[in-house]
């Protein structure tokens, strides 16, 4: 599998970025996509996660901010994000597996700045 990301970059706080990462491989390992992110000298954590029946789950701390979406068409996967905090400052990682107990197959990061 491989997972191309884009769409990061130094924004303000309060503003909204939206992320894409188009995956390529087996189909069957793109079941589960998701986000990540990590911030300097932390781990990476959990964003947001959604099946491809639509099916998501996102960070408890990240709800109602965060939109996660998917066009099964192409394989690509969305991270809509709003009302950006500078703590969500990081880099955000593509993520792609076959189910919920499989490990991921991950993409680069793509760095999102939100400055104060």
């Amino acid at each position: 599998v491989q997972l191309q990301a884009s769409g990061g970059g130094l924004v303000q706080a309060g503003g909204s970025v939206r992320l894409s990462c188009a995956a390529s491989g087996s189909l069957l390992s793109l079941n589960v996509m998701g986000w990540y992110r990590q911030a300097p000298g932390k781990q990476r954590e959990l964003v947001a996660e959604i099946s491809r029946g639509g099916t998501n789950n996102y960070a408890d701390s990240l709800k109602g901010r965060f939109i996660i979406f998917r066009d099964n068409a192409k394989n690509t996967v969305y991270l809509q994000m709003n009302s950006l905090k500078p703590e969500d400052t990081g880099a955000y990682y593509c993520s792609a597996r076959r189910n919920y107990m499989s490990e991921n197959s991950w993409g680069q990061g793509t760095q999102v700045t939100v400055s104060s």
